[in-house]
């Protein structure tokens, strides 16, 4: 599939940094002469927090191949985590005025690759600069970092539907994988969030959603919405 593996290769960068970091310090340590049953602990402790640290980054860069749902008009999940927004809103940006939202909370322990809730062709693509705060606030997306991606459903391209991937208070780097112009295909991977998130989507008025708060959702299999 499509941009398979591109999380992994992101996660190379804090895994190089930190392994250069463990080098420079115990290489100060051996340097001071440190005693020889001091300079061990602080060896075997640092290699531990390393070895964590390297086992927690493969946890939270993992990207599983998601298990696409067949069938006309299915919108499903942009991304991994918990529904706690369903409801009316005006995104006037892209969706042109009123129209429904659903927003997802992505914890630091759940999947941070995101997926194409739709397939057709990449509208819309607006970065906007802003806040880191805590992702955990359902208002965050007014006043934080996000990007903006519009689409436009191949069956039903009369239609619009947005999503917005939302930097949190930890989340301080989105990586999209897509750019306006681009074709993509339902549940194809588009962006990758490095660490606790949140992503909103913005749906038709006339779209039925099929979620309701407190919904575990999983990025490119759940079905979040069908359009009518």
């Amino acid at each position: 599939m499509k941009h398979a593996g591109k999380a992994y290769l992101a996660a190379k960068r804090p895994f190089l940094w930190t392994l250069a970091l463990l080098g420079i310090i115990l290489l100060a340590a051996k340097v001071a002469k440190l005693g020889g049953l001091l300079f061990l602990a602080i060896s075997t402790g640092l290699m531990a927090l390393w070895l964590l640290f390297t086992l927690f980054t493969l946890y939270f860069f993992r990207d599983p191949d998601p298990r696409v749902p067949e069938g006309a008009g299915l919108i499903v999940a942009p991304a991994h985590g918990k529904v706690d927004v369903v409801g009316e809103t005006t995104e006037p940006e892209f969706m042109g005025g009123p129209c429904q939202r659903i927003s997802i909370f992505l914890s630091l322990f759940d999947v941070h690759v995101q997926n194409a809730p739709v397939h057709g062709k990449v509208a819309f693509f607006k970065h906007k600069h802003g806040q880191f705060l805590n992702a955990l606030r359902t208002d965050c997306a007014s006043v934080n970092e996000n990007v903006l991606i519009g689409f436009e459903p191949k069956e039903r391209p009369a239609e619009k539907l947005g999503v917005r991937l939302v930097a949190g208070v930890l989340a301080r780097r989105i990586v999209p994988w897509i750019a306006a112009g681009d074709e993509v295909g339902r549940g194809e991977r588009i962006s990758l969030i490095q660490f606790g998130s949140r992503v909103e989507v913005y749906l038709p008025p006339a779209a039925k959603i099929q979620v309701k708060l407190g919904d575990k959702v999983t990025g490119g299999e759940t079905v979040i919405a069908t359009f009518q």
